[in-house]
């Protein structure tokens, strides 16, 4: 565990300085498209990692409730952190993951690039230059304080997957629908569902009771398209009366499967 300065002073735990800053970069990426925080909102952070978007999402507006989930021991302890250091009692930790049942699934855990631990780790393995695609594609867009990302041959990025991915471990974390922990916390609204969590995205929404999607107002889906996963994805979200759907893929990743698919109800 250390700790790192982000762009404005913000002082946060985590396990490598320079994912920390990734992670910061992406977050007013989940905000556009009429996606916004507000005082007094309740935001849900799947695959929360170390915390960043909480945090931040702590800072836009007053009185904001953040509930986060992160599967991977060594993560939520930094999560947990991050959460008593600028949480006020309003960032609530659950290590584990999200999915369509109660249970337990085998993780892949990668040391050197904790953010990509996956349970679905044939999303890389099936496609080996997904990552590297990945990666070069994150050097063209680096975050504020690592421009000198750019200067970084092309050629290299390879090689920077094949460390990244080094050292990786197989752990069992536990699995826990969403709509559980809405009925235990006694939730009456969600206004930010957001979903990153490395290609178990349709697992996830697939854990929302009938009775609970009325009550979330918008979402931010981090969708590997694999198979018209996005296309899927749309269709339910439709039907569930989002009437506001638009995908993207971010800046740098426009050679990967990955899209972020922002919705809200009109």
């Amino acid at each position: 565990m250390t700790r790192t300065t982000l762009s404005d002073g913000t002082r946060v735990h985590c396990l490598r300085r320079p994912e920390a800053k990734m992670l910061d970069h992406h977050v007013d990426g989940y905000l556009q498209h009429g996606i916004h925080i507000s005082d007094d909102n309740v935001v849900f952070d799947v695959g929360a990692n170390i915390g960043i978007f909480g945090v931040r999402a702590m800072q836009k507006a007053r009185n904001v409730s953040v509930y986060c989930f992160e599967p991977i021991p060594d993560i939520a302890e930094i999560l947990q952190k991050n959460a008593e250091q600028h949480g006020e009692g309003r960032m609530k930790v659950f290590n584990c993951g999200v999915s369509d049942v109660t249970g337990s699934a085998t993780f892949t855990y990668f040391p050197n690039t904790p953010a990509l631990s996956t349970s679905h780790p044939e999303q890389w393995e099936n496609d080996p230059g997904a990552f590297a695609k990945a990666v070069k594609g994150t050097m063209k867009n680096p975050p504020e304080g690592m421009k000198w990302m750019r200067l970084i041959p092309p050629v290299f990025a390879g090689i920077i997957a094949h460390f990244l991915v080094r050292g990786s471990k197989e752990i069992t974390c536990k699995l826990t629908p969403l709509s559980d922990i809405i009925s235990e916390e006694r939730l009456t609204k969600i206004d930010l569902l957001k979903i990153d969590c490395e290609g178990a995205e349709w697992s996830v929404i697939q854990g929302i009771r009938e009775e609970h999607w009325p009550m979330i107002h918008s979402m931010v889906i981090e969708i590997h398209d694999k198979e018209g996963r996005l296309q899927k994805v749309k269709e339910l979200l439709l039907e569930k009366g989002f009437g506001f759907l638009h995908a993207e893929r971010e800046k740098g990743l426009e050679d990967t499967p990955m899209y972020n698919l922002f919705a809200r109800r009109v």
